[in-house]
């Protein structure tokens, strides 16, 4: 079961349940779209790529609620384009 976490790892961007922004990798970092583009679609902590991240239908809600623990870990981009050696 997806955890479906709230913000953005990078710019802590609020990412409710059904938000259109969420993107995920394979280890469901959690990231919005406009992080995902600056870290040029490769996440940071496992270089992999990122998906959309599927919306929990409202009525499952009660049943299989999201997770509410912040995850904010700004990234270095620097460093990170450094490390995938990715030419700005």
């Amino acid at each position: 079961m997806l955890q479906i976490r709230p913000t953005c790892e990078h710019c802590n961007k609020s990412l409710p349940f059904d938000s259109e922004e969420a993107m995920i990798c394979t280890f469901e970092c959690t990231f919005c779209k406009d992080c995902v583009e600056l870290l040029h679609h490769i996440c940071p902590s496992c270089g992999g790529g990122f998906e959309k991240r599927p919306i929990r239908p409202a009525n499952m809600l009660q049943k299989y609620p999201v997770s509410t623990k912040v995850i904010h870990k700004p990234v270095n981009l620097k460093a990170h384009l450094t490390k995938f050696n990715i030419k700005e």
